[in-house]
C-alpha cells in the first residue's frame, strides 16, 4: 500500500458554529460542505473536518496557558502560509484575541503556535 496524500484531517470542537467562524474569519479557510454535525473546510485542496463533540471538556485557563507556553512535542496541526501572511499573523491573532506563542526561528523556516477556541494546538509555518 502507498498513501497518495492526506485527504482530510479532523478536529473535534465543542461548538461547531463558533469553530466555523474562527477557521473561516480568522484563518481564512472556506466552507466546502456542511454535513450535520460536521463542517468540511477547504485547506489548500485538502479538507479540514470540524466535528462537533459536545462532550469535550473546556480547558482551564492554566491548561490553555501551559499548552501554548510549551507547544513543542505536542500533537498539533500545522498550516503553511506565505511570508507576508506570516508577518501579519501576530497582529491578526492579537486583534481576534487568539492565544499564540512567540514566533520560533528554525533557520530555514519560522513558525507560530496558537490555540483555536477549543484549545486545539495549531501552528502556522513559513519557509524562507
Amino acid at each position: 500500500m502507498k498513501l497518495e496524500r492526506l485527504d482530510h484531517f479532523g478536529v473535534e470542537v465543542a461548538d461547531l458554529a463558533r469553530a466555523e467562524r474562527f477557521y473561516t474569519e480568522v484563518l481564512g479557510l472556506e466552507v466546502a460542505m456542511r454535513l450535520g454535525d460536521q463542517v468540511l473546510l477547504d485547506c489548500g485542496g485538502q479538507n479540514l473536518a470540524l466535528f462537533e463533540a459536545p462532550r469535550m471538556a473546556a480547558l482551564s485557563a492554566s491548561e490553555r496557558r501551559s499548552r501554548i507556553a510549551n507547544p513543542l512535542g505536542q500533537a498539533h496541526h500545522a498550516f503553511r502560509v506565505s511570508r507576508g501572511d506570516f508577518v501579519t499573523a501576530r497582529e491578526r491573532f492579537a486583534a481576534a484575541g487568539v492565544e499564540s506563542a512567540t514566533p520560533i526561528d528554525w533557520g530555514d523556516h519560522d513558525c507560530i503556535y496558537f490555540l483555536d477556541p477549543d484549545g486545539n494546538l495549531l501552528e502556522i509555518v513559513s519557509y524562507r
